[in-house]
């Protein structure tokens, strides 16, 4: 009978050898670092996200900035327009070598270029005040670009032709120098 038993004993032995043996704390520790490495994916992904939006928020401040020098060089450009209408043109006026048909040419040249640029603010106010028209940051940015850029145009326009009268009447003032002069010979 002890054979018997030492048989049986020595049977279950050698199959428990047989059987393979799991550590369940590797198992374990495992499953806690795919739990951890799923949570900094999702964090990750939340900074991602975040960092998109603030990105976002950056562009459309930057079109803001972009918008306002846009503007403030608009309003620095008409000024100086009013300007040169309020002193220059009135100079060019009241010269006496002006010719009174030409006083009117002068005028309407220089009125066009002022309701040009009447006509370039009220766009821009209602570009920037209209909800209606459906425009992105960046578009109305282009749109206000394209007003400074036809706001210089028009600058450099005045100018020249400030410009132009002004050689205009100095040299009808030197003809004039020159036709009553005094011969003393």
């Amino acid at each position: 009978m002890l054979s018997v038993l030492f048989a049986i004993v020595m049977n279950g032995h050698a199959m428990a050898q047989g059987m393979p043996v799991y550590d369940n704390t590797n198992f374990i520790s495992l499953t806690k670092s795919l739990v951890e490495t799923a949570k900094q994916t999702s964090q990750l992904l939340k900074t991602v996200d975040f960092l998109k939006q603030q990105k976002e928020n950056i562009d459309k401040v930057n079109n803001v900035i972009k918008q306002l020098k846009a503007i403030r060089e608009l309003t620095k450009n008409n000024q100086r327009l009013y300007e040169v209408v309020q002193n220059d043109l009135r100079q060019i006026l009241n010269s006496p070598f002006i010719k009174p048909d030409e006083v009117t040419r002068i005028s309407d040249s220089f009125d066009a270029i002022l309701q040009n640029s009447i006509e370039g603010m009220e766009y821009i106010d209602q570009i920037l005040s209209s909800d209606n028209l459906k425009m992105t940051d960046a578009e109305r940015t282009e749109v206000l670009k394209k007003q400074e850029l036809q706001s210089k145009e028009m600058v450099a326009e005045i100018e020249a032709k400030t410009r132009r009268y002004r050689e205009i009447i100095a040299f009808r003032e030197m003809q004039h120098t020159i036709n009553n002069r005094e011969t003393n010979y």
